[in-house]
């Protein structure tokens, strides 16, 4: 699993609106719905809700990587969103979030090593500040990616 393989440029949005980690979610989930990763939002986002409420997904650094196995996953993929202004989320680090990655992962076996593969692979980039620098000023879907395939 690459993570090249995995960003794609239709579910990236530099210009996300959203006012609320509601809005957020809500926006990248229907990127992902409009793409033919999730079979129907409603399903998808309860199952998300549902690990937000296990913990934080907020990992600093204005970042946030809410996830979750879901039975309304048709493929494996993530949907990216970034925003000019930080939203208010659940972080470690007590600030707000600028940069979204959702991961669409399915609730079956495969899912799970997926799962854990997906979180594994964007958490490494993530750890770098240079990376997470580079995404958040990001101007375009392909500086989005380009910050995590470098």
């Amino acid at each position: 699993m690459e993570i090249s393989n995995i960003i794609d440029l239709e579910t990236i949005t530099t210009d996300l609106q959203a006012k609320n980690k509601e809005e957020a979610l809500s926006e990248l989930a229907e990127l992902l719905l409009q793409n033919g990763y999730i079979s129907e939002i409603d399903g998808f986002m309860k199952d998300i809700y549902a690990r937000e409420a296990e913990g934080q997904t907020g990992i600093g650094n204005y970042i946030a990587i809410p996830h979750g196995k879901s039975d309304f996953v048709n493929k494996i993929g993530v949907a990216i969103g970034v925003m000019d202004e930080e939203i208010p989320w659940e972080t470690l680090d007590g600030n707000g979030v600028k940069g979204i990655i959702l991961f669409a992962v399915g609730n079956d076996n495969e899912g799970a090593q997926n799962h854990l593969k997906l979180l594994s692979l964007f958490a490494r980039k993530l750890g770098n500040d240079e990376v997470v620098e580079q995404l958040l000023q990001s101007k375009n879907e392909e500086e989005v990616k380009a910050a995590f395939v470098q």
